[in-house]
């Protein structure tokens, strides 16, 4: 293996899978236990060349929220990808790495004004709303914005549902667009999500279908309704290949009835989890254990402590409805079974990722493995009682490397410069860390910063 210096990107001589990388770094370990990330870059490149072949039509806008990544962020705006930002501090972690203003939506329904203020300074006009009361606002605010009229969708089969926070039916819809004639105030569109994590290609059918009514009654008051955005929702976990390709299908098909190519409609979505949920694998250690006897079955029953957690990566548990599943190395696999429980490691009794789970038999120091794990994890992670959560470290192989590399060459903005490498802080990382808790990102990645780990 390569690894760049002073950075957490690894270079692998021929293309490997994240179990068979955690191995290859927990051999090189000494006395480090801290829980990592194994980022598999390579995966995103993947899941956009999917996207674009499978939805040629549709436009992917990352949503920024769901992992404020750097290194996701910079490979994914040389890939071509625009960005769905939330607030000022996505916007500005965005624009900061070089990406222009025309390739952000600001598809937050309910802004504060002084994030619609800076939206207005740094040329971010295109934004979500739902009610009067935002529209209002925009409009005293920034009254040269382009609007995108959130509606609501039936988002029961969704993993985690919006539409009883956001969205506009069907008739307060009607009565949004005429207000905002009114009042001289542009809309460009029409915008809706589905849910995180849906779970029938029906709920984008009948969405795009509502959004259809709506901008033709936009179009009949004057409105210039170029705009359609379908939002997110689209799953990114190992093994839902099939899935996406039936909700591809479906909406393919739905936007050629709706949306025809020659009403030049510009169509964009906003996945999140679809683009970084399988790229990211996460290593935890076994810090301590407990063997107990059930008084009343008379079964044994075990409880491992790791060094991560529901505060930390695993806010996915609490936030997501994420239920994760452990992998274990093969020289901890085992036939036999046992009833066993897994905690993170805080003093807080909530702090639980499995309450009974069958598992092998673990010893302390032992490591255990998480797939999946790039969806809403370390967006959300703080550092309750002090402790650390997963760091990434970013692996691909020599071939991909060589097609990518420009994207990591030069940071848009400089930050501490020493030694060529700048030092990224909290605000850039969006967690509440300690900055001596926060990767090396390298300035000069060029190929005499590759070094041989033996």
């Amino acid at each position: 293996m390569h690894i760049l210096k002073n950075s957490s990107i690894v270079i692998t001589p021929e293309q490997c899978t994240a179990q068979e990388f955690i191995q290859k770094k927990i051999e090189l370990l000494t006395d480090e236990v801290e829980p990592f990330f194994a980022v598999d870059l390579e995966d995103v490149c993947n899941k956009h060349i999917r996207w674009i072949t499978s939805m040629p039509r549709v436009a992917p806008h990352y949503a920024v929220k769901c992992n404020d990544d750097t290194n996701v962020i910079k490979l994914l705006a040389n890939l071509g990808a625009c960005f769905d930002c939330a607030s000022k501090g996505e916007i500005k972690k965005v624009m900061d790495l070089g990406v222009s203003a025309d390739r952000i939506i600001y598809a937050n329904p309910c802004k504060q004004s002084s994030y619609v203020r800076y939206a207005k300074e740094v040329g971010v006009d295109t934004m979500t709303f739902d009610n009067e009361q935002e529209l209002m606002k925009i409009k005293q605010i920034y009254p040269n914005a382009k609007l995108v009229l959130r509606l609501v969708t039936d988002d029961s089969n969704a993993v985690c549902r919006f539409s009883m926070k956001f969205g506009a039916d069907m008739n307060t819809a009607r009565r949004l667009l005429e207000r905002a004639q009114e009042i001289d105030m542009e809309i460009i569109g029409v915008s809706f999500h589905c849910g995180s994590g849906q779970m029938t290609s029906k709920a984008f059918v009948d969405a795009i279908q509502n959004a259809r009514v709506i901008m033709n009654y936009g179009q009949k008051l004057g409105f210039n309704m170029k705009l359609l955005d379908i939002g997110g929702g689209f799953p990114g976990n190992s093994g839902t290949e099939e899935y996406f390709a039936e909700i591809a299908v479906a909406v393919n098909r739905a936007l050629d009835e709706h949306f025809p190519t020659e009403e030049n409609v510009r169509i964009i979505a906003e996945p999140g989890r679809y683009y970084v949920a399988s790229a990211y694998s996460l290593a935890t250690n076994v810090i301590a254990s407990r063997e107990m006897v059930d008084p009343e079955s008379g079964e044994t029953k075990y409880m491992y402590y790791i060094n991560d957690g529901v505060y930390g990566s695993f806010n996915c548990v609490l936030y997501d409805h994420y239920v994760p599943e452990p992998c274990f190395l093969p020289q901890n696999e085992s036939n036999e079974k046992f009833t066993s429980s897994i905690w993170g490691p805080t003093c807080d009794g909530l702090d639980c990722i499995h309450t009974s789970i069958q598992m092998p038999k673990l010893n302390i120091e032992d490591w255990v493995l998480w797939k999946d794990m790039g969806a809403y994890t370390i967006s959300a992670a703080v550092q309750f009682n002090g402790l650390p959560f997963g760091k990434p470290i970013y692996f691909m192989s020599k071939q991909f490397w060589d097609q990518v590399k420009q994207a990591f060459e030069t940071p848009a903005r400089k930050a501490r410069n020493d030694n060529h490498f700048i030092r990224l802080n909290s605000t850039d990382c969006s967690n509440e860390v300690d900055d001596d808790e926060l990767p090396w990102i390298p300035e000069d990645l060029s190929e005499e910063a590759l070094v041989t780990i033996q």
